[in-house]
């Protein structure tokens, strides 16, 4: 409890999901969190959970993809526990469909959401994470390092989360930021069997399956909550779960005609 008790986090889309679970396992540490998601009803309730449970949270309905309100995000974490530790980019959608059937609006709208939400909030909160020398935590994903077919808009805005962690991590570690990278496969979900019935109806059936057919066991946002602390603890750049996902990546950078044979077999 030493290394969290007394710092504050603040977590986006941390009404449900890894959101609320990274949520929990900062405040079960000592942390005082606060929570940001557009449904307000929803991020309340989440709140109460927490608050039942003993915790110091608070929430504040956020649009991430408006500067104004995240700015009222940050400014509202500092007025309500006097200081910023952790910031976790956890907001984002995954989507299904062919990249070529894709139009570019639909591009816009997941970078807006996937990636420049993430922008906007490290750039409000790293005044107040320098002076406390504290942590960025980017939630990408698997496909931040290697795609597969019928995932639409979705790699190419993890992708640049990937790519902006790594320039974060060359001009904030030498001032004592700390910036982490998460790229976990499928969180497992109630309703990860109908989520992209609409979107993928077109499509194979594999397509509407989480990680977009790919053979992964979704994990327990839990599970990967309290590996996040612990990568945090020690400081590293990136967690990539699962860890032997990290042969892929290098297998595809290396030889991406394996890389992508591989990829093609995991669907198959």
């Amino acid at each position: 409890m030493a290394d969290w008790k007394d710092k504050v986090a603040l977590v986006t889309g941390g009404s449900a999901g890894l959101g609320f679970a990274i949520a929990e396992a900062f405040s079960s540490q000592g942390a005082s969190v606060m929570l940001a998601a557009r449904d307000d009803r929803r991020l309340q309730e989440a709140v109460l959970r927490l608050r039942r449970a003993g915790h110091r949270v608070a929430g504040l309905a956020t649009d991430v993809t408006d500067s104004e309100q995240v700015q009222t995000l940050v400014t509202g974490t500092i007025e309500e526990f006097g200081r910023l530790d952790v910031l976790v980019n956890n907001v984002g959608r995954s989507t299904r469909g062919n990249v070529l059937d894709t139009n570019p609006e639909e591009f816009r709208e997941l970078m807006e959401l996937n990636f420049l939400s993430v922008v906007r909030c490290t750039q409000a909160a790293v005044p107040h994470l320098l002076e406390s020398k504290g942590h960025v935590v980017n939630i990408g994903s698997l496909a931040s390092k290697s795609v597969s077919k019928f995932l639409g808009a979705y790699p190419a805005s993890k992708f640049a989360v990937a790519a902006y962690s790594q320039q974060l991590r060359f001009e904030l570690n030498p001032q004592g930021v700390h910036v982490l990278l998460v790229c976990p496969g499928p969180i497992a979900r109630e309703d990860a069997g109908q989520r992209y019935d609409q979107q993928a109806s077109d499509l194979p059936e594999s397509a509407r399956q989480p990680g977009g057919g790919v053979k992964l066991r979704g994990m327990l946002p839990e599970a990967v909550a309290a590996k996040i602390l612990h990568a945090c603890k020690g400081k590293r750049h990136e967690l990539i779960l699962p860890s032997k996902a990290r042969w892929l990546f290098a297998i595809s950078q290396l030889w991406p005609s394996l890389g992508d044979q591989i990829i093609r077999m995991l669907r198959e």
